[in-house]
């Protein structure tokens, strides 16, 4: 069974870049462009794995990060930031989370496979 990846991104041009990136790698990307429609859809349909980016609306991805955290089943979905923001850094490091890593843009394909490798194995 192919892997679903969930991939929250309000820029078409990445979203559609991710997901013939994704499914090259045999993953089934699912894409979306913000993050109160996936928290709907993960909630339902939880993935193997979540691309999220930080700088969106109507919520950022740190709000959506903390939104899923909160809920039950929810805690050990691994979560990629996937971000252009030097902010992160400095925010990772007072986070104590296993299964959440990132990715700064722009993210080469290695990068990316080895960040999906180490999370979904």
């Amino acid at each position: 069974m192919t892997q679903k990846i969930v991939v929250v991104e309000d820029d078409q041009p990445i979203l559609d870049l991710m997901e013939l990136l994704l499914k090259n790698q045999g993953y089934e990307p699912v894409l979306m462009p913000n993050g109160l429609d996936a928290l709907d859809y993960v909630r339902k349909n939880p993935p193997a794995l979540i691309l999220l980016d930080i700088m969106m609306n109507p919520i950022s991805g740190w709000e959506f990060l903390e939104r899923l955290r909160s809920e039950y089943g929810m805690h050990e979905i691994p979560v990629i930031l996937f971000t252009a923001s030097p902010e992160v850094t400095e925010k990772m490091a007072g986070i104590n989370d296993p299964h959440l890593g990132v990715l700064y843009k722009p993210v080469s394909l290695l990068e990316l496979k080895t960040a999906l490798a180490k999370y979904l194995g």
